[in-house]
């Protein structure tokens, strides 16, 4: 949630962030929304306590006086009843609307419309090189027995597929090295719900913009998060911190569900773009005045994950039309995908100031004093995509995968995933 207060002494901010986010929003009549939907919550207060002061009188007469006193407040209960559903009216359109504005970006977020406007800030490391045409990881997992999308498909239909054998070791040796390595940083681990309220997912930002992307379950009316960082971001809400105990670190490992609605036809099969997947998390709660510092350290574990991996990367800085509602800023995490002659996105960066403290209530206590924390959040290992990273990286000229020298440990001495 944007600050009310900000919004109406300086509109000019919002309407140039609007503009750098190609949003269609129209501020002016929002403004307008909120002036009439304050006035009838002053008429309505009037009212109310016109009311409440003539039912002490009522209590107190007798007769022709007490029953003026009756008859003048059926007139005022007539008109309070109006006023409230007219109040109750403005309240709603007002919040629904203003429930879609975006956070307000940093001023190093370039402007840009698209992913053609993002940024490359680095790259790290090398591309591997190979004597042999490399393959992508969807015709190495069918080859080697690792990746079954067609029996996923007869079952659950398409974006769907079984990690087999080899995978599996692999994607829990992935959950142990993250893991640990964040432990080791001070990030407390949680197994968070997967199904959560209405209100973690507006108040994380997801909600109202996203909403057709996420499965509900009508029967119970909640929701399949696409990332932990909803139960995450929530597990503090209508709480108020110690000052003295942030940054609040967590780090959580869930299964995911996104519907990816709009996106049929797009990266359709393997392990990409897909309803179900699973991922680590990092989650932070921040003191505002040190959070861009605590940012670019989140950015920097996320690097060192992957370095210990030796993928090659880049790193972009996400334009201010393709970062989410709540972003205030973005980093995407793209590795080379040598089967696939690009790169791809497999983890990203997110810094959402007080946005969605605003929504879920989220403060801090310095004295007397009382704040909305900064969140953050990271993508410590979407684990699908980082096994088709590796896949196609680590592959040899008979189709077999090597395993990364940091995950030998962790998959029980395996070093090659080999053809059957």
């Amino acid at each position: 949630m944007i600050d009310l207060e900000l919004l109406r002494k300086n509109p000019k901010i919002f309407k140039d962030e609007i503009k750098k986010r190609g949003i269609n929003i129209d501020i002016d009549i929002d403004l307008a929304l909120d002036s009439e939907r304050r006035s009838l919550i002053f008429k309505v207060d009037e009212l109310r306590a016109k009311k409440n002061e003539a039912s002490k009188k009522i209590s107190e007469l007798s007769g022709p006086e007490k029953q003026k006193i009756i008859e003048e407040m059926k007139i005022v209960n007539e008109e309070l009843n109006d006023l409230e559903v007219q109040m109750n009216e403005a309240e709603k359109l007002f919040f629904e609307r203003i429930s879609a504005y975006p956070n307000i970006t940093h001023t190093s977020v370039p402007v840009g419309k698209d992913e053609n406007d993002n940024v490359v800030m680095y790259k790290v490391g090398k591309k591997p090189d190979f004597d042999f045409e490399p393959r992508n990881h969807i015709d190495l997992g069918r080859e080697l027995g690792v990746l079954d999308e067609d029996r996923a498909a007869k079952i659950s239909g398409a974006r769907f597929i079984f990690l087999k054998n080899e995978t599996v070791k692999l994607q829990f040796a992935l959950v142990q090295y993250v893991l640990d390595l964040l432990v080791g940083k001070g990030f407390i681990p949680l197994i968070p719900p997967v199904l959560v309220k209405e209100r973690a997912m507006y108040g994380t930002g997801f909600f109202p913009v996203e909403t057709s992307q996420y499965y509900k379950t009508e029967l119970d009316d909640l929701f399949l998060i696409g990332t932990s960082e909803v139960p995450l971001c929530a597990y503090y809400s209508d709480e108020v911190l110690d000052i003295n105990k942030l940054p609040l670190k967590y780090t959580a490992f869930s299964a995911c569900f996104r519907r990816e609605a709009g996106s049929y036809g797009k990266d359709l099969g393997g392990l990409f773009r897909v309803h179900q997947f699973d991922k680590i998390e990092m989650f932070i709660f921040s003191n505002p005045d040190k959070s861009w510092d605590e940012f670019e350290t989140l950015r920097e574990i996320l690097e060192e994950i992957f370095k210990g991996l030796r993928l090659h990367y880049r790193m972009m800085n996400m334009c201010t039309g393709d970062i989410g509602t709540p972003n205030a800023k973005k980093y995407d995490l793209e590795a080379w995908m040598p089967g696939q002659v690009n790169y791809r996105e497999i983890a990203s960066c997110s810094h959402d100031t007080e946005f969605q403290a605003r929504r879920l209530n989220v403060k801090f206590k310095d004295g007397n004093k009382k704040s909305f924390v900064h969140t953050m959040n990271c993508t410590a290992c979407a684990l699908g995509r980082t096994i088709m990273a590796i896949m196609e990286n680590y592959q040899d000229k008979n189709g077999n995968i090597v395993i990364p020298e940091r995950l030998v440990p962790y998959m029980g001495g395996t070093k090659l995933i080999k053809r059957k």
